[in-house]
């Protein structure tokens, strides 16, 4: 790269500062290569070309697996949610998010990028919080035929501090601009409510970011380490917290185990894993409990 090619590079969408290339990401969705960049300063990557025709990216075939993640199951998910093993991951979110605010009695509660609402059928079919979802993705239209609340962008814009909690279940990977997206999170919590978010923690692969898995870059564009999300969480006027251990957070781990494996539904064998052993032999490789939550300020 010359001198002239690197001072008109994209700057870092966190801090602002100069981004080195990294190298090409092949996208074998759209059979074309995008181009990985990094900040020095604040640790973010991200594909600097993403493609942006988001209608044939989220389309119907995204969400049942035929799309950039063959792994997706969101419609099985909406048609059976008794038998995916996105349950596990509902349960793990309700207790983890139960935890931190010491109970959810009266919890206004709503699930930003919430695919096919899942999360928010759980809650409202599981305890006593005042759930709702917002997304934007065609599965949108046929959970709202399903009586899932499924909010539009422009009903959010007049829902400003209306929420105790707002989580983005594997979410912020997935934006062009995140620091716009906490920020418009921010605005709908209210004062001390909490954010908790889930997304790929890029620290142990730093070295190796082209090697990545999590890196599939149709749909996932950028990438954080947890001190880079700390920063832009203070950035969107948050306060960063720790994940707590525990029972919540090894069932969310135990989901992604078995999603990766290919597991897709849920039966007695299943069940009888254990969350806490699987959950531990996965931390180590991927330690997303260093990621941080934020508390509204």
């Amino acid at each position: 790269m010359t001198a002239v090619e690197d001072a008109h590079s994209p700057p870092c969408r966190i801090c602002g500062a100069a981004t080195k290339r990294i190298g090409p990401v092949h996208g074998n969705y759209s059979r074309r290569d995008y181009e990985l960049r990094r900040c020095d300063v604040c640790a973010f990557a991200f594909i600097a070309d993403p493609w942006t025709d988001f209608e044939r990216i989220y389309n119907e075939n995204y969400y049942q697996g035929g799309g950039a993640d063959p792994l997706v199951d969101y419609r099985f998910e909406l048609v059976e949610p008794g038998r995916t093993i996105r349950a596990y991951e509902w349960r793990g979110v309700t207790q983890l998010v139960e935890r931190l605010l010491g109970g959810l009695a009266g919890v206004r509660w709503l699930d930003f990028g919430c695919g096919n609402g899942g999360l928010v059928r759980y809650l409202r079919e599981h305890t006593d919080v005042q759930a709702c979802g917002f997304e934007e993705g065609a599965i949108a239209a046929t959970a709202r035929q399903l009586r899932i609340p499924i909010l539009s962008r422009q009903e959010l814009a007049g829902r400003a501090s209306s929420f105790d909690v707002v989580t983005a279940i594997e979410v912020l990977e997935h934006t062009l601009d995140p620091l716009a997206e906490l920020r418009t999170i921010h605005k709908l919590l209210r004062r001390g409510g909490l954010l908790f978010l889930t997304t790929g923690n890029a620290a142990p692969f730093a070295s190796d970011l082209l090697r990545w898995p999590y890196i599939v870059p149709e749909i996932h564009v950028s990438f954080f380490e947890p001190d880079t999300l700390r920063r832009a969480l203070v950035e969107s006027g948050f306060r960063p917290g720790k994940v707590p251990r525990g029972d919540g957070f090894d069932q969310i781990l135990k989901f992604k185990v078995l999603k990766n494996l290919g597991v897709r539904r849920r039966n007695q064998l299943t069940d009888l894993i254990p969350a806490r052993a699987t959950a531990a032999l996965a931390e180590r490789k991927v330690r997303l409990r260093e990621h941080p939550i934020g508390w509204a300020t």
